[in-house]
């Protein structure tokens, strides 16, 4: 619940006038955290002695040139820094300048639908409707993108049509992916996995292929 902190945090706790507190109360609600809990921690935020949190983004290289950008909430800038340095250390990887990573990839609304919970044309037609972005069919789901402004309309409107999904976030999604090795490919899986369990952070992207 970092997210729905820091979000109150930043732009107060009405949910109308603040759209990173309604992206967070989605997420919450994506993981089944029953509405009173979410209250509870809104009102503990707006509290003058809640201690603050901090999104901080790093960029990084991998193995092949592999980008990756590790997003985080946090209430101690340098134990996450120092997790950082910790992760890289012990599986490899190197910290990038603001910037040189992420500008290869575009934040994105992302939802994956199971092929078996809805059909493709009337699918397409429903969140191209609603303002979706891009649809393209995976081996196993549809995968729907929007732009930031637009997910919470189209997710609501796949909700109403009582349409399942897997997944529905904002994710950083790449512009360009590259190919590595196998044994590169384990290489920064290893360090992705790592970097995953680190307790600041909230989640993890990259442009491996």
């Amino acid at each position: 619940m970092k997210e729905v902190i820091s979000a109150v945090k930043q732009g107060g706790a009405d949910i109308k006038t603040n759209s990173k507190l309604r992206a967070a109360i989605l997420k919450a609600k994506e993981a089944n955290l029953p509405n009173d809990n979410i209250d509870r921690y809104i009102k503990k935020a707006a509290s003058s002695d809640q201690q603050d949190f901090s999104e901080i983004t790093y960029e990084l290289y991998g193995y092949g040139g592999v980008g990756i950008i590790v997003e985080g909430i946090t209430d101690n800038k340098n134990r996450f820094a120092s997790d950082i340095r910790i992760a890289t250390n012990k599986c490899g990887g190197t910290v990038a300048t603001p910037g040189a990573v992420s500008y290869n990839f575009d934040r994105k609304g992302v939802i994956r639908i199971p092929k078996a919970a809805a059909k493709e044309d009337d699918l397409f037609l429903l969140i191209m409707e609603s303002g979706a972005d891009d649809f393209c069919v995976d081996e196993d789901c549809f995968v729907v993108m929007t732009v930031v402004e637009s997910f919470p309309t189209v997710k609501e409107a796949i909700e109403r049509a009582h349409i399942k999904f897997d997944e529905a976030a904002l994710e950083m999604v790449p512009k360009i992916y590259v190919e590595v090795s196998e044994e590169d490919g384990h290489k920064n899986l290893a360090l992705i996995e790592r970097l995953e369990n680190l307790d600041d952070v909230d989640a993890v992207f990259h442009n491996m292929k």
